[in-house]
């Protein structure tokens, strides 16, 4: 034991040195950063963060976003026999042989337009009389920028709607360049800073990001490495209330 000690007291700080941050300049962690949850209302993030569970393939963030908004949205059932909504059973319950695919393992994932129509799908299939709004900014200006923020307001307003956000988690993250989907959990208007409620769970937990840094995450094409996907660019899929 007394050989091995040094060997890996030694080996620590080079592995250390060699290791990326876990999230870059653009990313703060929950963990690190609370205040907002302890003064501010946030109903957003008390109504939907519960629901918030890791995809269940590296390849299901939008079934897994979905799942979190719409179980978010009906809140717990109040029957010991209910059942809280997974992913499968949202998957099984839409029957979308092509959702199921591209969520599977090693799926392709989906395309903005995509998860637009599979949120009204799933809305659909549930019951849930809802509408479906969505925001796919082309670039960042100062219109698409107050679009964001406005949708964030009305977002951070009421538990009644729930915002969805595909994006190029590597630009706010720092790590992984590539496209992917998840929940708003919260919007700071004084910070100009979004709560990101993540289902990339083996790697993330909850941070926050500047509308900026999101603005340049949803506009980024993705690039030609992922395939069917190359090209794709984000933006916001909201459901709200339907209208009386």
């Amino acid at each position: 034991m007394r050989l091995v000690l040094p060997l890996i007291l030694l080996a620590a700080p080079l592995a250390a040195q060699d290791a990326a941050p876990k999230l870059g300049p653009n990313a703060v962690p929950i963990t690190s950063d609370n205040a907002y949850l302890r003064s501010a209302d946030a109903p957003d993030y008390w109504a939907f963060a519960p629901f918030v569970k890791p995809q269940f393939t590296t390849s299901a963030c939008s079934i897994a976003t979905v799942t979190a908004a719409l179980n978010g949205l009906t809140g717990l059932a109040p029957n010991a026999e209910d059942m809280v909504m997974t992913q499968q059973a949202l998957l099984e319950l839409t029957d979308d042989a092509t959702w199921s695919a591209l969520s599977a393992e090693g799926g392709d994932g989906v395309m903005f337009q995509q998860l637009v129509d599979y949120t009204k799908l799933a809305l659909t299939k549930t019951g849930m009389d809802r509408t479906v709004t969505a925001l796919h900014p082309a670039e960042v200006t100062p219109e698409t920028t107050e679009q964001v923020r406005a949708m964030l307001a009305a977002n951070e307003a009421s538990a009644d709607n729930a915002l969805l956000v595909y994006f190029n988690q590597g630009v706010v993250t720092g790590d992984w360049d590539g496209p992917h989907i998840a929940l708003i959990g919260a919007y700071d208007a004084e910070k100009d800073a979004v709560l990101i409620l993540e289902v990339d769970q083996e790697w993330y937990i909850p941070y926050w990001t500047p509308v900026s840094v999101l603005m340049d995450a949803m506009v980024k094409p993705t690039s030609a490495e992922h395939g069917p996907l190359t090209g794709e660019t984000g933006g916001f899929v909201m459901i709200e209330a339907a209208a009386v």
